[in-house]
């Protein structure tokens, strides 16, 4: 799976290809352009995160799934591309009069991936921030569209990663939230069994299909 097509421009002249092979030499030898950049530091966390979240070393992903979960990968890189722009700036509520801090658009929507990654199970796809964040105090959606790993209930899942964004966001964020919409957009196979122990992650708690929750 080839990931040259994505915009070099919105990771300051960089590939997600360069970055996942940088990442797997642990980041030696320390290359400034990718160290000093914050798209690409969001987009290496960003990776981080997807591999955590299951899906493995991505060659190893487009080794052993299906193809349509490698296209369903690659959309998520994609996403990663785009979401570690810059983008708006955000205001901060200033502390004195003559400050102006803001937190770029990009940092946000790194801030609710974290948020939402960290829910075992799930795998943010795509977040974006509707509304007019450059105003201070402007009511704000904020959407998140996500894959839940088959076995894992569904409805808490989701209501989990809506309450962690919004918590995230309350907390490190001056941004009025009016909402935080989640959405389940795909549904992953289960993991296979662990070589360790045998053991098949996400067993405790796995549900049936046919249960409601």
């Amino acid at each position: 799976m080839r990931l040259d097509a994505l915009e070099p421009e919105d990771l300051d002249g960089h590939t997600i290809d360069e970055l996942a092979d940088y990442l797997d030499a642990g980041m030696l030898p320390a290359d400034p352009s990718i160290d000093d950049s914050a798209a690409c530091q969001n987009a290496l966390a960003a990776l981080v995160r997807l591999r955590q979240s299951s899906l493995g070393s991505l060659d190893a992903a487009a080794e052993q799934e299906a193809p349509a979960d490698e296209s369903w990968i690659g959309g998520v890189l994609a996403n990663i591309s785009l979401e570690a722009r810059a983008g708006r700036d955000v205001p901060l509520r200033p502390s004195v009069p003559t400050e102006r801090p803001v937190m770029t658009e990009g940092a946000i929507r790194s801030l609710v991936r974290t948020a939402g990654d960290v829910v075992p199970g799930v795998v943010i796809a795509r977040c974006s921030l509707q509304g007019d964040v450059t105003l201070l105090d402007a009511p704000v959606r904020v959407l998140v569209e996500l894959a839940i790993r088959a076995g894992t209930p569904i409805h808490a899942t989701a209501e989990q990663v809506r309450q962690a964004v919004a918590e995230t966001l309350a907390e490190q964020t001056d941004l009025v939230v009016e909402a935080v919409d989640v959405r389940v957009r795909d549904l992953l196979p289960p993991l296979p069994p662990r070589h360790d122990d045998g053991a098949v992650p996400g067993a405790p708690g796995a549900i049936d299909e046919e249960d409601p929750a």
